[in-house]
Order: C-alpha cells, then structure tokens, then sequence
C-alpha cells in the first residue's frame, strides 16, 4: 500500500533524539546501509527517500561506495523527468564506476543531446569495463559511422567489437557477426562460421523465451537506454528541448532523421541515410541487423510487401529475416 503524503518522513518531521542517534553510527555502518538500499532500489526515489531522512544520509549517500552500487532501478529516469540534476547524479555515478550509469548517460548524451565526444567516451568507459550492451554500442557506432561522415566509418573495428561481445555471450553481437561472417562485412568471408554463429544466437534467443516463459514473463527485456531514447524521441521537440539543459542552446531539430524501426532499440540517426533500409519493402529501417531481425520477430514479417511482385511473385519473405538492409 502507498504512502500518503503526511505519513512520509522528512528532515523536519524527525525529532531530535532520533536524529542523534543517527549521529552516534559510525560512518562505515551508514555508508554499508544506504549501498545495500542503492544497490536493490526499484527506482530513483528509493535512495532520494533515504537522503531525505537524515543530515548525514544526504552527505554520505554521495559516497563512491553507494554511487557505485547503485541498481539499474536505482539509475532509471524516465524521459519526461530528464533535468541537470538527473544528469548529475549519473555523472557522479559514472565517476565513481557504475559501468551501468557510464553506458546509460553515455547513451542520453550521444543520441539525445547530441553531446557525441562526451557520450562516446561514457559508452566506451562502460565498454572497458566489460559492459556487453556498451559493446555491441559501440559496434553498431562503428558500423554506421554515428556522429561522423559515412567515409569515417570502421567496419573492421566493428566486427571487433561484436566478436568481443559474442565471446561473452551477447545475443545481438553473436547474430551481428554471424551476417558479417556471411557477407564479408568489416571480416573475410567465411559462410560456414556465419550460419553456425546465426544458428546459435537463434538458440540462445529460443532459451530465453523458455526461460521468461517459466517465469510467466514474455514480454522482452529492453535495457532502460533504449527505452529511455524511445520515450525522449516520441516527445515533442518542444518537451525535448524543456528537458534539455536550461543554461545551453536549444537542441536543433533537423528534419527526415529517422529512428530505427525496432520500437525497442530507441536510436535515432546522427546524419541524413544513415541507417540501412530493409531490402524488400525500403519502407523499415535499421541501425543493425539484428534489430531487423528482431523487428522481424515482432511483426515486420507480416507487414513487409516487396516493392516489385516480380522479386517475390509467391509472397514468401522469409529472406528478409536473414538478409542485409541495404
């Protein structure tokens, strides 16, 4: 049952015997009690709760300990929330080594706020430290040239990264590379080792549905930097630019930028053309392949009519699945 208002604890409320009481904890103790809360939060108002009770949690839940520890719900802003504030304590989170903060505001920055270099360097920290989302980011910036000239894209650098996160077990990189092995992209050709590697990201992906099945959960889990460039790209560009730091100019709004068509990828394109569009329809288009196949999943499958008859006469689109957008 919620809380009402009144009977939420605030600084004032507190009398002072209490409050002394706080003062007699060691430190360490405090420090150990609010990382276990931030660590376990569901949302970002769990640790603000907590800061508000007491002089000295406000002071030590800014602790590289806490900071650190802080949960994925504990870090998860929604986008009509977005302020300096918000930005901050992610940055102080970062700072303190949440790789979790690094790839979250490292994204908001890259793709929202069109800060490239500073988002970059945030995903590319949360990448060294071993964060699998952060590298399969980094590899579709790499394949698409995001924040740069087409000309400046590394395909080579890209495949990289996607063998990096397919070795420790991420689905997207694993059926990433699985295309590039077939087509040669940014790697020598090698077809055999391409249908194994598309074969096993399809076994991984029918485990998972097993597993969320056994749990009672089938929707699919989104990493909440994707929803969160969902949610801010679906908002007015006024909403946006009210969200965007007060104290800078105003986002520019540059027309035809097209988001990925897999609703739970969030990205937006950087510059004009620069995702690839489904080679059947040319009507959906993708930052990767494997959000086209996801999105395939999803339901493209049945919406997606080639644009000559001729190509596919008997109106089987199976090949767009395992196909390259152009």
């Amino acid at each position: 049952m919620k809380p009402n208002k009144r009977s939420r604890i605030s600084h004032d409320n507190i009398s002072p015997t209490v409050e002394s009481n706080f003062d007699h904890l060691p430190d360490e103790l405090v420090v150990s009690i609010l990382a276990s809360l931030s660590s376990s939060a569901n949302t970002p108002a769990d640790l603000a709760g907590a800061m508000m009770t007491d002089r000295r949690f406000r002071q030590l839940a800014h602790s590289k300990l806490v900071l650190k520890k802080a949960s994925m719900g504990c870090l998860a802003v929604r986008a009509k929330n977005w302020s300096e504030a918000a930005d901050r304590f992610l940055q102080r989170c970062a700072d303190a080594g949440n790789l979790e903060a690094s790839y979250i505001l490292g994204m908001i920055r890259f793709y929202c706020a069109r800060s490239r270099r500073t988002g970059a360097a945030l995903i590319v920290s949360a990448a060294n430290g071993g964060h699998l989302e952060a590298i399969f980011s980094l590899a579709v910036i790499q394949f698409n040239g995001s924040g740069v000239s087409k000309q400046d894209r590394d395909l080579t650098l890209g495949a990289g990264l996607c063998a990096r996160a397919a070795r420790l077990g991420h689905v997207d990189a694993t059926r990433e590379l699985g295309h590039c092995l077939l087509d040669g992209y940014g790697v020598t050709s090698a077809p055999i080792n391409g249908r194994l590697l598309l074969q096993r990201a399809k076994q991984r992906d029918a485990e998972n549905e097993r597993q969320q099945a056994s749990l009672g959960t089938l929707h699919q889990k989104t990493h909440h930097a994707n929803t969160f460039l969902s949610e801010w790209f679906s908002q007015t560009p006024e909403a946006r630019n009210a969200a965007h730091c007060s104290d800078k100019s105003p986002i520019e709004e540059i027309g035809d930028m097209r988001l990925c068509s897999n609703a739970l990828c969030g990205r937006q394109e950087t510059r004009l053309h620069e995702f690839r569009r489904c080679s059947a329809c040319a009507s959906a288009y993708y930052c990767s392949r494997a959000c086209q196949a996801a999105d395939w999943k999803m339901g493209h499958r049945t919406s997606c009519m080639p644009r000559n008859q001729e190509i596919n006469p008997h109106g089987n689109q199976n090949h767009v699945q395992e196909g390259q957008p152009e």
